[in-house]
C-alpha cells in the first residue's frame, strides 16, 4: 500500500513536467509571454493602395484588444509616426498616410487580463508604385481648387502637349504669352498703344473650347517692359495714361473670358530695408503704383478676380510681412481679391513648417490663395548629373508637403495650385538660366509622369 503511494506520487511528478515542458515548449514556438499568453498569427495584407494597406491578424482567445507596430525595417529599429504599440480592439487597421512604392513590416501582440503577449510574425507590405489611371490631377481636385499649369500658345498645337493639359489639368496660365511686352508692342504717331492679341486670343480660344480656367499673368511686371515705355520720354502723367489705358483695354478685351490676373507681380524689394523695388513704375508713377494699377484693373472689370503675386513669401517673414501690409491696404479699399505665393522651392528648402506658418499668415487674410509657379529643385548644390531614385522620392515628399498644406486652407479661400511647367526639359530653369542641370516638375522629358506627380496625389 505505502509503495503504491509513492508509485502514485511519482506518476504525478512526471505528468506535471511533461506538462510544463509542452506548455513551455509551446510558449517558445508561438511567441508566448512568460505567462503563457498565446501570441496573434498576422496574416497577409489587404487594401493595398498608394498610401495604404490594412494589417490583419487572427483572433487570440480571450484577447481585450491588440497592440499594433508598423515599421520600414524589418527589425522595427524605428516605426510609421502613429504606429507604434498602437492599441486596437478589433481584427484589422487601415494604416495610412504612407510613401507609395514602400515596403512596410507589421507585427500585433495580444493582450489577455492585462498581460502583453510576444511579438507576432512579420508581415511585409509594399504600397502601389502609381495610382489607377482614371485618376488624373484634374478629377482628383474636381470641385475642390483648380489645378493648373503654365503654358505656351505654341505648345497647345502640340498634340502631346495638348493630351496631358486636357487630361491633367483644369487651368491655364501663360508662361510669357500674357506679359505686358508680348502684347504691348509699340505706340503710334497718334499716341495710341499698339497690340499684338494673337497669341492671348489663341490661348482664350483655346480654353473656351477645352473648358479650362484662365488665370491671367501677368499685366504689371519690371521684367517683362515694352521697349516703348522703358524708352518713353513723354512725361509721368503720359506714361501713367497708358498704363491705365493698357489695363483697360486688356480688361475689357477678355472680360467674361479670363477669370483672375495677377495684377503686379514681385514689386516688394528683397532688401529688407526697402518696401518697394526700383522700376520704372516706381519711377514714374510714385509710390502708389501698385495700389492705381489695382484701382485700373477693378475700374475696367469689377467682376474679375485680382491678385498680388510674388515670390520667397514662403521663408523670408520680413518680406511677407511687407507684402501682408500692401494686402491689408488693397482690402481696405476693395480692390483684391487673391494672393499668389510662388512655390519655387527645394526638395529641401524651406521646411515644411516655414511653408506652413507662410500660409497660416495668408489664411489670416480676406484673400482667395494662389500656391503659383509651383516646382521644386533637386539639384540646388549641383551635386547630381542625372535624377537619382532617392532625389526624385524626396521631391516628391515635398510635393506631396505643399499639397497637404494647401489642401487644408479653408476651402472658400482656396483658387489654385498652378504647376510651373509641363516637363522637365521646359523648365524656366534650364543650365543657360540655372547654372546645373534640374528636373523641378511633374513630368519628365519624354512626358512620362515622375515620382512628384504621384506625390501630389497623396497629397490630397
Amino acid at each position: 500500500m505505502k509503495m503504491g503511494k509513492i508509485c502514485n506520487w511519482i506518476f504525478y511528478v512526471i505528468v506535471c513536467f511533461i506538462t510544463l515542458s509542452l506548455t513551455s515548449c509551446a510558449s517558445d514556438d508561438n511567441g508566448n509571454d512568460a505567462s503563457g499568453v498565446l501570441a496573434p498569427v498576422a496574416q497577409e495584407a489587404t487594401d493595398i493602395s498608394l498610401t495604404s494597406f490594412k494589417a490583419n491578424w487572427d483572433n487570440v482567445f480571450r484577447a481585450s484588444e491588440y497592440v499594433l507596430d508598423v515599421s520600414t525595417t524589418n527589425d522595427f529599429s524605428s516605426f510609421v509616426d502613429g504606429f507604434n504599440n498602437l492599441s486596437i480592439n478589433q481584427l484589422s487597421q487601415s494604416v495610412t498616410g504612407l510613401m507609395s512604392n514602400t515596403t512596410y513590416y507589421y507585427r500585433v501582440r495580444a493582450v489577455v487580463s492585462g498581460v502583453i503577449s510576444g511579438n507576432s510574425n512579420i508581415v511585409s507590405a509594399e504600397t502601389n508604385t502609381e495610382f489607377p489611371d482614371d485618376i488624373t490631377l484634374k478629377s482628383a481636385t474636381e470641385n475642390n481648387f483648380f489645378v493648373g499649369v503654365a503654358v505656351s500658345e505654341a505648345r497647345t498645337n502640340i498634340s502631346s502637349y495638348d493630351e496631358i493639359y486636357m487630361r491633367e489639368f483644369s487651368s491655364i496660365t501663360a508662361e510669357n504669352d500674357m506679359k505686358m511686352a508680348s502684347i504691348f508692342t509699340g505706340i503710334d504717331n497718334t499716341g495710341a498703344i499698339i497690340y499684338d492679341w494673337s497669341k492671348v486670343d489663341a490661348l482664350v480660344d483655346y480654353a473656351e473650347t477645352n473648358n479650362l480656367n484662365v488665370h491671367g499673368h501677368t499685366l504689371i511686371w519690371h521684367r517683362s517692359l515694352p521697349q516703348a515705355l522703358e524708352n518713353f520720354s513723354g512725361t509721368d502723367q503720359e506714361f501713367e495714361d497708358l498704363i491705365e489705358q493698357y489695363i483697360t483695354d486688356v480688361l475689357t478685351r477678355y472680360q467674361g473670358k479670363i477669370n483672375s490676373w495677377d495684377v503686379v507681380n514681385e514689386a516688394i524689394d528683397d532688401d529688407p530695408n526697402v518696401q518697394w523695388r526700383d522700376t520704372v513704375f516706381l519711377q514714374r508713377m510714385g509710390e502708389d503704383y501698385v495700389e492705381k494699377c489695382f484701382a485700373f484693373a477693378r475700374a475696367a472689370d469689377p467682376d474679375i478676380k485680382l491678385f498680388y503675386n510674388d515670390y520667397n513669401m514662403t521663408f523670408d517673414a520680413t518680406k511677407r510681412g511687407k507684402v501682408l501690409d500692401l494686402v491689408d491696404q488693397l482690402l481696405l479699399e476693395n480692390i483684391i481679391d487673391g494672393v499668389g505665393y510662388q512655390m519655387h522651392i527645394d526638395y529641401n528648402f524651406p521646411s515644411t513648417q516655414q511653408i506652413q506658418d507662410a500660409t497660416d499668415e495668408l489664411v489670416a487674410k480676406d484673400v482667395l490663395i494662389h500656391f503659383a509657379e509651383l516646382d521644386v529643385k533637386v539639384n540646388a548644390a549641383n551635386d547630381l548629373t542625372e535624377l537619382t531614385e532617392e532625389r526624385a522620392m524626396a521631391q516628391s515628399q515635398r510635393v506631396k508637403e505643399v499639397v497637404e498644406i494647401f489642401n487644408a486652407i479653408p476651402q472658400s479661400k482656396k483658387y489654385a495650385i498652378t504647376v510651373w511647367g509641363l516637363k522637365d526639359d521646359d523648365t524656366w530653369l534650364i543650365p543657360e538660366n540655372n547654372g546645373r542641370p534640374e528636373w523641378p516638375l511633374l513630368f519628365d522629358d519624354s512626358f512620362d509622369k515622375k515620382s512628384s506627380y504621384q506625390g501630389f496625389l497623396e497629397g490630397l
